[in-house]
């Protein structure tokens, strides 16, 4: 895809997220890392990760993806949005880059071959943003046999998405269902997210949704609705991360999310017909049930896979119940 297009003699539109920034020369956009240079954009984190990592694949989390799968998982620095609670605060509420740490597409690919990852999570701070260069380890990564990961606030273009054929799954997060918390504090779009959500599924991209829940800002009951009722609209088999708050960045002053709070919104997913819900940033086990005769398939406990017992074909080996995910590399 075209990365951004000319608006006139000193003006680009960037395409790597719905806020769609339009530079002037010398101008960089709302994620401080991508810039108008020559009329043309440059991607100022390009070849520059300010995080790498092996990680379970459990841990972005996705639960329905090659369970107990290695991942190298890797961000850089920038963010579209400017979440109050972001735990990653230190690389994606910055565009300090250094340009001493040089990776390049090639070395990332060779890094999965060295370390025998079974893919590449793009994380840690927004993928989007540093698009350009996750494509071209992710073209690289496709051709050694490993998947691709996007781990993401779910403000992709809509060019990104119809450019993601070689992504095969992502978390996309889905922090409110209130359109003027997404604006004013998040600075986002709500309806944005909940058409990614959506075209990312219409692409056969595997989807997982975490929402991180927040005592007195998203979890009134009416909220808690239209999340689930939502969801399911779009497929009662995609996965539903109920996440517990924790303070950090700019909200130290509010507590940890109460269990009673993830128990009030596990039961509203239910009530929507959602298969597979699950809890995070607790410390109990996360099992997958099958929907249809409740056998414990796939349990896990601090991203550690304690059992797994889906068949080869992704059937529960009781029932033989179709089990939504991917299961196989």
């Amino acid at each position: 895809m075209q990365y951004y297009k000319t608006l006139n003699e000193d003006t680009i539109q960037c395409l790597l997220c719905r806020h769609y920034c339009k530079l002037k020369e010398g101008q960089t956009g709302i994620c401080g890392v991508n810039k108008n240079k020559n009329s043309e954009l440059k991607n100022l984190v390009y070849n520059h990760p300010s995080a790498l990592n092996i990680d379970p694949v459990e841990k972005k989390p996705l639960y329905h993806f090659l369970p107990g799968s290695n991942i190298l998982s890797i961000g850089t620095v920038g963010c579209n949005f400017r979440c109050p609670f972001c735990q990653n605060w230190q690389i994606s509420q910055t565009n300090k880059i250094d340009e001493n740490v040089v990776v390049t597409p090639e070395n990332m690919a060779n890094l999965v071959t060295e370390y025998q990852c079974d893919g590449v999570a793009y994380t840690y701070n927004e993928p989007s943003i540093f698009y350009p260069y996750a494509k071209d380890i992710g073209k690289l990564v496709e051709l050694k046999g490993a998947k691709n990961i996007f781990v993401t606030d779910g403000f992709e273009s809509i060019e990104e998405i119809e450019d993601m054929n070689w992504l095969d799954a992502a978390n996309i997060d889905l922090k409110s269902f209130n359109k003027e918390y997404y604006k004013k504090v998040l600075k986002g779009n709500l309806d944005a997210v909940l058409n990614t959500i959506q075209r990312m599924h219409d692409k056969s991209i595997w989807i997982e949704i975490t929402t991180l829940l927040i005592d007195g800002v998203n979890d009134s009951d009416e909220e808690l609705e239209n999340m689930a009722k939502f969801i399911a609209n779009v497929d009662k088999n995609i996965p539903w991360h109920l996440s517990a708050f924790h303070p950090d960045y700019k909200m130290l002053d509010k507590k940890a999310t109460q269990i009673e709070t993830l128990k009030r919104a596990y039961d509203m997913g239910k009530k929507y017909g959602l298969n597979y819900i699950y809890f995070g940033n607790i410390d109990v086990p996360d099992i997958t049930y099958c929907p249809k005769c409740g056998y414990e398939i796939v349990i896990r406990h601090r991203y550690e896979v304690i059992k797994n017992e889906i068949t080869d074909k992704g059937t529960c080996p009781k029932c033989n119940d179709k089990i939504a995910g991917v299961w196989n590399k």
